[in-house]
């Protein structure tokens, strides 16, 4: 009885406090490259995640021939504009390599490139 009850004391706390995020808009990026941006509805310790009104953003890249390959050949990370919709989705936290709020969030240029001039 009492490994139970030391058991039950030692519950695994998340990383991450990811409840300041609830229903609100997040990018999710993924181990291999995948992305995706969606409305955080639940999450757990182990970072599984619940987003609803979900879009994945692409890879795909049409070839001279209209030919479909699914990454460019000298980028294979690299994503373009091309969407499509998944609704909602759970996302398996042991994929999860990024997540951050889409609000307040802008593009910058790289302070360690050196400029030209």
């Amino acid at each position: 009885q009492q490994n139970v009850e030391h058991k039950e004391k030692k519950r695994k706390e998340s990383i991450l406090d990811l409840s300041k995020y609830l229903e609100k808009n997040i990018r999710v990026k993924f181990a291999g490259g995948r992305e995706a941006e969606g409305i955080l509805k639940g999450y757990d310790p182990l970072l599984n995640l619940v987003l609803d009104n979900t879009k994945e953003y692409l890879r795909a890249i049409y070839n001279a021939n209209n030919s479909f390959n699914y990454t460019d050949p000298d980028d294979p990370y690299k994503l373009n504009q091309d969407t499509r919709m998944l609704g909602l989705v759970v996302c398996r936290g042991t994929s999860v390599v990024l997540i951050c709020p889409v609000d307040g969030m802008e593009s910058i240029q790289n302070p360690f490139i050196q400029q030209e001039g």
